[in-house]
């Protein structure tokens, strides 16, 4: 169980710490936030996004497997949201951040990091870890995107904020480039590798920024516990029952079973944000459920590696 205090330190810690500079910040400065959104959603992003694709290596079989687990896993997941929300009655905006609190899980900054201390002696676990950021991200900016926009919208202007959304063209450039063995010449690559790295520093702030607004009391809210639930019980619960039924077995089913635990991904806060969807409670979830993976990560870990011997 010394995961629970590994997790804690090497993870949830250094999160925490650029958190609380940017409630700090925003109580002394009082940034604008929406600037900050605008920020993130049209440049850093983009770019974190197009260099993950850019420069992924993943070998063919490995990525098959993986990926009918993955689509049969978030398909399951979306339903699951479905029912919540309809079970609710909730408003198309709660509804829209309900779905992608369960759906979307923070697999880059957070689910990497865990996988490495994990999977230290096993290339294997990192490289399936990978894949999954990469459908992640996908998914985020294509069902999750999908979910703020038709909530507000409908029609051809749903359509029109997808193509105005420069992560799509980020998306579909980088895995081009990768699949074409193209590579871009320095002058190019530097400033945008500058920009992908300062994605998770200025993303982790602007949250903070967004936290310090927040009043306490508005922190009991059912929404953000019944998130937290579907995130992190309910869908390693799914993923489980799913790697048994389709007999997976060693460090790939242990390196799914991790990676379906992550909290809530902070990319659903920060389009909550750009689009005025339920923002707030948005970052309280992602809050929540990432203070609360500390203790339901390192259980799954200890178990992972108990079932899955």
């Amino acid at each position: 169980m010394g995961y629970l205090l590994i997790v804690f330190v090497n993870v949830i810690t250094p999160m925490l710490i650029l958190l609380a500079i940017g409630v700090i910040l925003q109580i002394k400065f009082t940034f604008n936030v929406k600037a900050l959104g605008n920020i993130l959603t049209y440049c850093l992003i983009p770019a974190a996004v197009f260099m993950n694709l850019y420069h992924t290596v993943i070998n063919i079989e490995v990525l098959l497997d993986v990926l009918f687990f993955v689509v049969l896993f978030s398909s399951l997941l979306i339903v699951t949201g479905h029912v919540f929300s309809k079970m609710l009655r909730l408003n198309r905006q709660q509804s829209a951040v309900m779905k992608n609190s369960i759906v979307l899980i923070n697999s880059g900054n957070y689910g990497l990091p865990v996988s490495q201390l994990v999977f230290h002696s096993s290339p294997l676990g990192v490289s399936i870890q990978i894949i999954i950021i990469v459908y992640q991200n996908l998914l985020t900016y294509s069902y999750g995107l999908f979910n703020l926009v038709s909530s507000t919208q409908s029609g051809i202007s749903i359509v029109k904020q997808f193509i105005k959304m420069p992560i799509i063209h980020a998306l579909w450039i980088g895995a081009l480039l990768n699949l074409a063995d193209i590579r871009l010449p320095n002058f190019i690559e530097l400033p945008v590798s500058h920009l992908s790295d300062a994605f998770i520093a200025i993303a982790l702030i602007t949250l903070g920024a967004q936290l310090a607004q927040i009043k306490v009391k508005t922190l009991w809210n059912r929404l953000i516990f019944l998130s937290a639930f579907g995130r992190l019980i309910l869908s390693p619960a799914i993923a489980l029952l799913l790697i048994l039924l389709l007999k997976i077995d060693g460090v790939t089913a242990q390196s799914l079973w991790i990676a379906s635990c992550f909290p809530t991904s902070r990319n659903s806060s920060t389009l909550a944000l750009e689009y005025d969807v339920e923002a707030e409670l948005a970052a309280q979830i992602v809050l929540f459920t990432t203070i609360a993976s500390s203790f339901t990560v390192g259980i799954v870990i200890y178990l992972s590696s108990i079932i899955f011997v």
